[in-house]
């Protein structure tokens, strides 16, 4: 999911903040994510948690910014190389991931977490804001039309497993060479950015794994801190005057 606090400046939430909300079997926009509406024809916004799917300012270029170079990448790629996503959303980082990785490695994987599925039509209609996504995204809309949310996508052979990550992520059996940590803002979505999921992330990291975030809430920076990466502050994306990234130094 793509998302960026509108005013630009990020909140020191505590970590038990009340939740907006618990997880959800699969299922299709209206009843997964709540009604949407749409801002500007354009841009899905969750009436769940009153938050954009993906950036207001350039959703594609953002996630080029903090997902992929707060990850180095596509420099670190190499068969087997697994990125893991917290916050699947539009499939917008995927996408972007794709457009990267082609021609430069084969055999990735990618897995990604999501409590509220969007629907097909839903998803194609947000990623019509970006030509050079929407252009390659047809092969994922059909296998995402056909229910499937196990597929090849080029080079990346994708996974998107449906539930509340609270409960999908301590039981996945994967680790994550570099994460992308996506979901709504923390201000609206907190439960997401909470520590003992935090610890989770770094555990199912590989060794000096990296992850990448648009935010730098405090609450987000200390948890991922305590878990066992090496946080710091890079500068975000358009109006956002900081983003987050860190490489695993250990697990707790």
């Amino acid at each position: 999911m793509r998302t960026q606090d509108q005013s630009g400046v990020e909140q020191n939430l505590p970590a038990d903040v009340a939740s907006a909300g618990a997880g959800a079997a699969d299922g299709v926009g209206a009843a997964a994510a709540g009604p949407l509406v749409w801002r500007d024809q354009i841009v899905p916004v969750s009436t769940r948690f009153d938050d954009p799917y993906f950036s207001l300012a350039n959703g594609l270029a953002e996630t080029r910014h903090v997902f992929l170079a707060g990850n180095d990448l596509p420099a670190r790629l190499r068969p087997g190389f697994h990125i893991a996503e917290l916050g699947f959303g539009t499939g917008l980082n995927l996408l972007a991931t794709l457009i990267a990785a082609e021609g430069i490695c084969e055999g990735l994987r990618y897995t990604s977490f999501e409590a509220w599925p969007l629907a097909a039509e839903d998803i194609a209609r947000a990623l019509s804001a970006f030509p050079e996504a929407a252009a390659r995204a047809g092969p994922f809309l059909a296998a995402w039309d056909a229910g499937l949310r196990t597929f090849t996508l080029g080079p990346l052979q994708v996974e998107v497993l449906i539930g509340d990550a609270r409960a999908t992520l301590p039981t996945w059996q994967g680790r994550a060479d570099a994460w992308y940590l996506d979901g709504f803002s923390p201000a609206k979505n907190p439960e997401l950015w909470a520590p003992d999921l935090m610890a989770e992330v770094a555990r199912h990291t590989a060794p000096e794994g990296s992850f990448a975030t648009y935010t730098a809430a405090g609450f987000v920076r200390r948890g991922l801190a305590e878990a066992g990466f090496a946080v710091s502050r890079a500068p975000g994306h358009g109006m956002k005057r900081h983003m987050s990234r860190g490489r695993l130094e250990r697990t707790r």
